[in-house]
């Protein structure tokens, strides 16, 4: 019996410490798999999904995004050419999935984009005979877009971003359509009527290359002139599309310090990072900058070498760490996509390339520096417990 005792002792011994290995391994797995929790006292850490994703067809993209995220944005579901093909026609049923989507998972939702001149309807701005419309016109359907959908889902999305890359990298105003027949107060007026829409959402401002001290100083310029006009703006948007070169980091913190001096939120909203060369590094996010295929455009097809890889998790690491310095500023960090496969800088500015911009490989899997990263906010907690 003493023996038989001994030997279940033992068993119960042995099966104990297998499931605190067990569970050792488990927290290590979640550990890697949690940059949401790792930044959850810093800021929400978000990701953009496409239409695989919302609609439930990439089930492994869908796992990551439940166990890193949770905040998401509209990738493309949400852009005015997609919700009003024709005039009065609207089609929300991509939309709706992904609001449901965020509600069902308890996400932080953001909405993307209001006004862009970018993928906009041609009918937007133009009468039947092709001729532009006046500039009546051209507000009515301004606020019968931004009314009909911040509308629809008022109270389901957190924040909106209201006006997309209206400032150009050299201080001056993107001459689109809405600023050759609005002027420049087609700014204020897609924010007003944001606000009147849904009056408890957060309303931003977003733009590419604001590291750029021109660009920079001239969206600093035009939002004080709404805020001293009484309308109603929360954040501004630094969509994070930056190369292994360019911009500095020193540019980068300039701007976070900026805006958040006009005692508005920032938000880094579409980060990415291009290790592929292009004659222009500065062209940011410029839809309209296209280069034609080259192969030695595209010199990593295969993957990358060790060197470029390590420039890569280097330079992440160091925007990350910027982050964290400035996290009381800081309210949210958007990955553009998920994993590097569905990112669309493998198509631009030069389509059918293999770019490496993202946390997660094609293979879904975390790069070294996602837990370098969590590894720093963790090591930023225990600094500051002391």
């Amino acid at each position: 019996m003493k023996h038989l005792s001994k030997n279940i002792i033992m068993a119960g011994f042995l099966i104990a410490l297998i499931l605190l290995m067990g569970c050792k391994s488990f927290q290590q797995d979640c550990q890697s798999d949690a940059l949401k929790n790792a930044f959850k006292d810093y800021f929400l850490i978000g990701t953009a999904m496409n239409t695989q994703q919302i609609t439930g067809t990439d089930l492994k993209a869908d796992k990551l995004i439940k166990q890193h995220f949770n905040s998401i944005t509209a990738e493309n579901c949400m852009k005015s050419g997609i919700l009003q093909p024709a005039e009065g026609v609207f089609d929300f049923t991509l939309a709706d999935k992904f609001i449901e989507y965020g509600e069902s998972n308890s996400m932080h939702i953001v909405g993307h984009t209001l006004i862009w001149h970018s993928q906009a309807p041609s009918w937007f701005f133009e009468d039947d005979a092709g001729n532009d419309v006046s500039r009546e016109i051209m507000i009515e359907r301004m606020k019968n877009h931004i009314l009909t959908v911040v509308g629809r889902y008022k109270g389901k999305v957190y924040g909106w971003d209201v006006v997309n890359e209206a400032i150009e990298d050299d201080g001056t105003w993107r001459k689109n359509k809405f600023y050759q027949i609005i002027g420049e107060d087609y700014v204020s007026l897609a924010f007003q009527f944001a606000h009147q829409a849904d009056s408890s959402a957060e309303l931003y401002y977003n733009d590419f290359n604001m590291a750029v001290q021109s660009k920079r100083e001239e969206v600093v310029k035009m939002v004080r002139n709404l805020i001293e006009k009484g309308i109603k703006i929360d954040g501004i948007g630094m969509q994070g599309h930056v190369h292994l070169p360019w911009p500095s980091i020193e540019e980068f913190e300039n701007s976070i310090l900026a805006f958040s001096a006009l005692g508005l939120k920032v938000m880094i909203t579409e980060m990415d990072m291009s290790v592929l060369p292009i004659p222009k590094m500065d062209v940011g996010a410029d839809v309209n900058f296209k280069l034609e295929y080259h192969p030695e455009l595209n010199p990593y097809p295969q993957g990358l070498p060790d060197s470029v890889y390590e420039a890569f998790q280097n330079r992440y690491l160091q925007f990350f760490k910027l982050f964290l310095k400035h996290h009381e500023k800081i309210d949210r960090v958007t990955t553009w996509g998920v994993h590097d496969g569905q990112s669309w800088l493998n198509n631009w500015p030069v389509y059918g390339r293999t770019n490496y911009p993202l946390l997660f490989d094609r293979n879904y899997k975390p790069k070294p520096v996602v837990q370098a990263i969590i590894d720093e906010a963790i090591e930023q907690k225990k600094t500051n417990m002391k």
